[in-house]
């Protein structure tokens, strides 16, 4: 019998130093590495989520931020579609942030991310993020250090308004192994399905492993707050990725003690009218 997962102990406490090599990508341990327990305790978790997140959308109060982060075939889109596959679609956006747009870059770093943040009673998941311009502008050098050095100053401030406006924040660091980033890599060559997903600028970008490693440690240990905290992930097995994901947002959904809102005295009159004809 697997216990129960406790996720704080992947939780990053504000302030600490961040050391990835002394977190193991393959750890199962919070679950007993039990794969079979840990699918069928996900499905119960999904079960929460979806009545949920409809409360959210219904309520139209709160706002929720999903930050998702991690080397290439971290498993950022695998997470969305299990965690995510019973939602309604119709409150749960996905925002990809990829190379810059010449419109965007001649703008600050952080204008076409505060367009994709969640309205009231939203979900929307970042696929990589604001978090990108203190990680690729800083390993290739693409931007001065005082400047990406600032940006994890301005990153925070972003981040406390937008809570302080009434969104919940949750970051996850997708946390796998350089070898098994290879075998996946490896599995995109072999799968016609997933041939679309491969390209050659990811294994360039393998010889940059220590750099993002780097890059990653220092971002993830100055960014973690109280109302923004980033989750470290073991994410080897995709199983155990996606049950930490779901516990972490399904336990801050239920934090914000939702309600259906009531009906307002003409709608409530009308129903009454109906029950009694």
């Amino acid at each position: 019998m697997a216990k129960a997962l406790h996720v704080k102990r992947y939780l990053v406490e504000p302030g600490s130093k961040v050391r990835l090599d002394r977190l193991d990508p393959d750890d199962t341990s919070a679950f007993d590495g039990d794969k079979k327990d840990g699918e069928k305790a996900i499905d119960s978790l999904l079960k929460k989520l979806d009545p949920l997140q409809e409360l959210l959308y219904a309520e139209h109060k709160h706002r929720v931020l999903l930050v998702l982060q991690g080397m290439d075939s971290s498993g950022k889109d695998g997470t969305i579609r299990r965690v995510f596959e019973g939602v309604n679609p119709e409150g749960v956006r996905v925002a990809h942030f990829g190379r810059p747009s010449e419109v965007e870059l001649d703008h600050d770093y952080l204008w076409r991310v505060h367009k994709q943040v969640p309205g009231k009673g939203e979900i929307v998941i970042f696929n990589r993020s604001h978090y990108e311009s203190v990680l690729v502008e800083r390993v290739h050098k693409l931007v001065p250090e005082k400047v990406w050095n600032n940006r994890y100053r301005q990153i925070v401030d972003f981040e406390r308004m937008l809570f302080e406006e009434g969104t919940t924040i949750l970051k996850f660091f997708l946390n796998i192994d350089k070898k098994e980033q290879a075998k996946r890599f490896q599995d995109r060559l072999k799968d016609p399905t997933k041939h679309w997903k491969f390209s050659y600028l990811d294994y360039d970008e393998r010889s940059y492993w220590n750099d993002y490693v780097r890059a990653y440690e220092d971002g993830l240990g100055r960014t973690s707050t109280e109302f923004a905290p980033w989750y470290i992930v073991p994410s080897n097995h995709p199983w155990f990725r996606d049950l930490v994901v779901s516990e972490v947002t399904v336990e801050a959904l239920e934090s914000l003690r939702m309600s259906y809102p009531k009906l307002d005295p003409g709608k409530a009159a009308l129903a009454d009218g109906r029950a009694s004809s």
